[in-house]
């Protein structure tokens, strides 16, 4: 099978990197991701996980795809695939513009940029998400464009995911 890319996009920073779906380690997450495409929503900068930018959807697959290559120390460069009840997200201190409520779900789609990541939650523990992208073309440019969005803020900025 032939190697499948996406591009990852800050959109109003015009900024953007590839990545390719690790299909061979995760196939069911790729798939989902991939019918889904494209996808795109506001961007959130991570308060616990370190260097991650993300973006959340409504559920898009017809059956939640199993944590499939998990890790819980994303290295920069891979795309992380998470999903969460809204009870898990349902509080203020994640500074969510829009009510996530008990009995919905929460897909967040997530870039890792640069090192020292841990996936631990203060609130919940530790939170395997499923690797299914790695960058492989851009990612210097976009780690700039993460850590200006980390200083400068992240307020109507969209990350984006299409394929390349």
């Amino acid at each position: 099978m032939a190697d499948r890319f996406v591009t990852v996009s800050l959109e109003l920073r015009d900024v953007h990197c590839t990545a390719r779906l690790l299909t061979d380690r995760a196939p069911l997450t790729c798939a989902a991701v991939g019918e889904a495409l494209p996808l795109a929503g506001d961007v959130y900068h991570a308060k616990y996980a370190r260097n991650e930018i993300y973006a959340l959807f409504p559920p898009f697959a017809s059956t939640e795809p199993p944590l499939e290559n998990p890790t819980v120390t994303p290295i920069p460069g891979d795309l992380c695939y998470f999903s969460f009840a809204g009870t898990e997200l349902g509080t203020r201190a994640y500074g969510y513009d829009r009510e996530v409520r008990p009995g919905t779900t929460v897909v967040d789609l997530a870039l890792f940029y640069e090192r020292n990541n841990l996936l631990l939650n203060g609130d919940v523990g530790w939170v395997p998400g499923t690797v299914w992208g790695q960058v492989v073309e851009g990612l210097d440019r976009m780690a700039e464009a993460c850590n200006d969005l980390w200083r400068t803020g992240a307020a109507g900025e969209t990350l984006a995911f299409r394929w390349a």
